[in-house]
């Protein structure tokens, strides 16, 4: 029977399951992720404990969803669930272990796979297309902007034949 003191650093971690070309958190990873789209219940820690059970259920409780359970077989300590999903919403997880004096543990997380999904467009990337005496690359033009370069040359430049006219008498 498993002591509670050799337990008291035990914990489950959330990490971020492989989907849509985001990789795999390795297993025995130090970090706690507490947004994920897919995910996988990390136990580390657990001595000579050798299973942990979990649940995880919707936060607030929403009247009809279903929650996960299962349970963690651990091998030295460690181990690690199937990778997960649920529905995108916050979450809250609860754990404990065999011979756990103390009541269940948890933690909060959230799944948002709709955010996730969306590939951010890039940033700036260099200074700005001209200036400081630079020369203007190509995507620095746009359509609109070279057409509107060509409508000022025309308007300037009937301007200035007709002002040129008027100075003959003509």
């Amino acid at each position: 029977m498993p002591t509670a003191g050799a337990q008291e650093n035990a914990t489950i971690k959330i990490h971020t399951a492989p989907w849509d070309g985001v990789a795999r958190t390795p297993y025995g990873d130090a970090i706690d992720e507490p947004r994920v789209c897919r995910f996988y219940l990390d136990a580390v820690n657990f001595e000579e404990v050798t299973t942990a059970t979990y649940r995880i259920a919707a936060e607030p409780p929403a009247g009809g969803a279903a929650g996960l359970t299962g349970t963690i077989n651990l091998a030295n300590g460690a181990g690690h669930s199937v990778d997960l999903t649920v529905p995108d919403g916050q979450y809250r997880l609860y754990w404990t272990y065999p011979g756990a004096t103390a009541p269940e543990r948890e933690k909060s997380f959230t799944v948002d796979c709709r955010s996730s999904m969306s590939t951010p467009s890039p940033g700036p990337q260099g200074g700005p297309p001209a200036g400081g005496g630079g020369i203007a690359r190509d995507e620095a033009f746009t359509t609109v902007a070279g057409a509107g370069v060509v409508g000022l040359a025309a308007v300037g430049g009937v301007m200035w034949f007709r002002l040129r006219r008027r100075t003959h008498g003509a």
